[in-house]
């Protein structure tokens, strides 16, 4: 892929590509899948995966609109083991992808930076929420997750940054990563990969 050789004008970045080369996929039903994000924090891959089965399973194994969440009753979403905080986080979702009749057409006319400003606005959805979003069900190949914890860590080692002063080390991630617009979610892919493998 054309990624591959811009990427690797960055002689430190090109030793950690390696064969695989990543595809980024555009999915259906953004507001499901901003809701299975949230699902998913600060859950094992395995463990959100039965949560979000279990969740599929209330409305017949069929994806939900947003309406449809807001017709689910809270206690049947808790039921299903989220916490008060995450049903709380996903009807925030759905009341306001229906109040402003958000359609995945209407997100995919939007700049990057325009749906992180839009989706922020939802109380328990931060622009690392968006980012991944953007990235994985939007198929956006300019994302930087500059807050990232594993991008921080791998960019810390392949390059010899200082962690810490936050702000700084940010600064330099940005400044490291402006070369490889337009293909930076790419990068991000590499990265996370490489630091998993190590």
């Amino acid at each position: 892929m054309e990624y591959m050789a811009h990427l690797k004008k960055d002689e430190k970045l090109a030793n950690i590509l390696g064969k695989d080369v990543h595809r980024l996929e555009l999915h259906k039903n953004i507001p499901l899948r901003l809701i299975a994000s949230i699902m998913s924090q600060q859950l094992s891959t395995k463990v959100a995966a039965v949560i979000f089965k279990r969740f599929l399973e209330i409305y017949n194994s069929q994806e939900p609109s947003p309406q449809q969440i807001l017709d689910t009753p809270f206690e049947t979403l808790r039921g299903i083991g989220l916490s008060n905080n995450k049903v709380r986080y996903i009807q925030n979702v759905a009341t306001f992808f229906t109040a402003h009749t958000i359609t995945d057409t209407k997100l995919l006319a939007m700049s990057n930076n325009e749906i992180i400003d839009l989706l922020v606005q939802i109380k328990g959805i931060g622009q690392w929420t968006v980012e991944m979003l953007l990235m994985f069900s939007l198929g956006r190949e300019d994302v930087f997750a500059v807050d990232d914890l594993g991008i921080q860590q791998a960019m810390q080692r392949l390059y010899q940054l200082d962690a810490t002063n936050k702000r700084l080390l940010k600064q330099q991630m940005l400044d490291l990563s402006e070369p490889w617009k337009p293909y930076r979610s790419y990068a991000c892919l590499h990265l996370w990969k490489w630091k998993d493998d190590k």
